[in-house]
């Protein structure tokens, strides 16, 4: 009797698993580079440039692309600027007229002109910071302190040596597609004996200046008084000039009547006084 064999299932999974891995593979790293190049996030405060890698390089006629969601070719680039206001320090010696070494330490807000980051980045780079700003600042910052002597400096004319350190460095990074928003001098150093001179020499002034307050506040008061006491001569002298024996007569007349009416008076005669006046005789 024959012996019966089934026919075996025609199953090939083990020779079609690699394959199956690779696509898979393949899938999943293409996933994830089309995630980090074409669906690209630009965070607040920022704003970002196209690289065309086949189409000429940085798109500069194109405005740059605002914070949000973008969609960017797999081939292409997004460079992302920070086009917030940011503040830095800087301390740095300088020479001032007279030959002094100064330390000065400045803090300075700056921002990249936003609708000019193609520029910046193509002429420039993102360390623009270090290969412009910086160098700008120090070299504005010799030139103006070096005008000055260390006492002006440090006090009188501080705020004018920050506005002309601000405009020199604003006027020669503009070109640069960099704005300045403002320089401000945080502190000045000056040698021990410099800086107690300086500090003496000021006290000194202010000291100065208080005395001669003091003697015109009381030079104008004499003055005042002196102007008070010629009014009144002057107000007496109208007032002598203008009184004759008539007048003199009548008010006397008059003050005398008024005198008749208390409950002391008794008698008035009138014309019985000294020149012609009316005499009041009472009880006794």
């Amino acid at each position: 009797m024959a012996q019966r064999t089934r026919p075996r299932p025609n199953v090939d999974f083990p020779g079609n698993l690699p394959k199956f891995i690779f696509i898979g593979i393949l899938a999943v790293i293409l996933i994830s580079i089309l995630t980090r190049t074409t669906f690209v996030t630009i965070p607040p405060g920022n704003k970002g440039v196209v690289f065309k890698r086949f189409a000429g390089g940085i798109d500069k006629d194109s405005p740059p692309k605002g914070q949000g969601f973008h969609v960017i070719a797999p081939w292409n680039e997004l460079i992302i600027y920070d086009v917030r206001i940011n503040e830095n320090f800087e301390k740095m010696e300088v020479l001032s007229k007279n030959g002094l070494s100064i330390e000065v330490e400045l803090s300075y807000r700056y921002q990249p002109i936003s609708d000019k980051i193609g520029n910046l980045h193509d002429e420039i780079g993102t360390s623009y910071l270090d290969r412009i700003l910086v160098p700008e600042i120090r070299s504005a910052t010799r030139e103006v302190i070096g005008k000055y002597l260390p006492e002006e400096l440090y006090s009188t004319q501080r705020e004018a040596i920050q506005s002309e350190i601000f405009e020199r460095t604003s006027a020669s990074v503009k070109d640069k597609y960099i704005s300045l928003d403002a320089i401000l001098i945080r502190s000045v150093i000056l040698p021990t004996k410099l800086k107690e001179a300086i500090e003496k020499k000021l006290e000194e002034e202010q000291l100065a200046f208080q005395y001669e307050f003091k003697l015109d506040r009381e030079r104008k008061e004499a003055e005042r008084k002196i102007i008070e006491a010629q009014a009144k001569a002057d107000a007496n002298d109208i007032l002598n000039r203008s009184l004759t024996e008539k007048i003199l007569k009548d008010k006397g007349i008059e003050a005398t009547l008024e005198l008749s009416k208390s409950s002391n008076s008794k008698v008035v005669i009138v014309g019985g006084g000294e020149g012609g006046l009316p005499l009041i005789l009472g009880n006794n």
